[in-house]
């Protein structure tokens, strides 16, 4: 007698050959956003940025009252003002100006950005108040100095033991000083802003690693927190010096060039010979330099410092 078998069917398994994938569509995608998504900051920068500073180079080769029509006049704006004293004056201040603000603003701003990024008792408040200057504009921080430091009524009248006569603004020393002040006490904030973000960003396991090894609060600042900053002391520093060329509001409310043109940056010079001598011509030359030198220097720094060189997303990591 024969018994048959039946083997029963193979179970549905996975199939070995190769699978297809499906078509990635666009909300699938991975990547960069398409053009299509800057277009507007693209049109509204190229009207408002490239635009004039198109039209200020071509006028910096045009003499100019404002009132008539523009004369081409060539280099004739750029060659006077190579051989005007107060532009070479005006050269040397804004680059005292522009060194004084980071030599001043980076340790401050560092300091304060670490201590801001911890939790110490009443951290909170102090920021606060800390950070007022910075929700003000530079107008309004200019007009409330000037007002403090007037020789007659302000702060120097009260306390003529130590200011003197007063007259903080008589004198090329003391000018540059309190526009020196004046810039520290309002931007600082800014940029402990910039190092509060990054020092949180910091791994804390770093700093658990160092208290194993023994390593103390000040070694760990040096060792840890400042090679971490790198990336964010890089990107302050330039807009620092940004900033410092391009600074405006605060000579004209504070000191207006003076005493004499002890303190006449190139900002304000440009202002004085547009809108005061009506040579827009040579504003314009003004202008132009101190754009081309903003973006000169900027690079440098990012050069030298090896920024565009990283490639990490990670603070202070190459």
């Amino acid at each position: 007698m024969t018994t048959k078998t039946t083997s029963a069917p193979p179970a549905a398994g996975p199939r070995k050959g190769p699978r297809r994938r499906p078509p990635a569509s666009s909300a699938t995608k991975v990547g960069r956003p398409g053009f299509a998504w800057a277009l507007p900051a693209a049109v509204f920068f190229a009207l408002f940025a490239v635009t004039p500073l198109i039209m200020v180079a071509v006028l910096s080769f045009m003499s100019w009252d404002g009132i008539g029509s523009p004369e081409f006049v060539g280099m004739d704006n750029w060659s006077r003002l190579m051989d005007d004293p107060v532009m070479l004056k005006s050269i040397w201040l804004t680059l005292l100006l522009t060194a004084l603000g980071v030599v001043i603003q980076t340790p401050l701003s560092i300091l304060l950005g670490v201590w801001a990024a911890g939790h110490q008792r009443n951290r909170a408040v102090l920021s606060v108040i800390y950070f007022v200057p910075l929700l003000l504009s530079a107008t309004a921080v200019s007009v409330l100095w000037r007002a403090l430091l007037d020789p007659n009524f302000g702060i120097p009248a009260e306390a003529a033991w130590l200011f003197g006569d007063g007259n903080l603004f008589g004198e090329q020393a003391t000018a540059i000083g309190v526009l020196a002040f004046v810039s520290t006490w309002q931007f600082t904030p800014f940029h402990t802003l910039i190092y509060q973000g990054a020092a949180r960003a910091v791994p804390q396991v770093l700093y658990q690693a160092a208290e194993i090894d023994g390593a103390g609060r000040y070694r760990q600042f040096f060792h840890i927190t400042l090679p971490q900053l790198r990336n964010s002391m890089i990107t302050s520093m330039i807009l620092m010096i940004v900033g410092g060329l391009t600074t405006f509001e605060t000579v004209l409310i504070l000191t207006q060039g003076g005493p004499g043109t002890d303190t006449t940056i190139s900002a304000y010079y440009m202002y004085d010979k547009a809108f005061k001598g009506f040579d827009f011509g040579a504003g314009s030359a003004i202008a132009l330099s101190l754009v081309v030198a903003a973006t000169v220097i900027s690079l440098v720094v990012v050069r030298v410092s090896g920024y565009d060189k990283m490639r990490s997303t990670m603070e202070g990591v190459s």
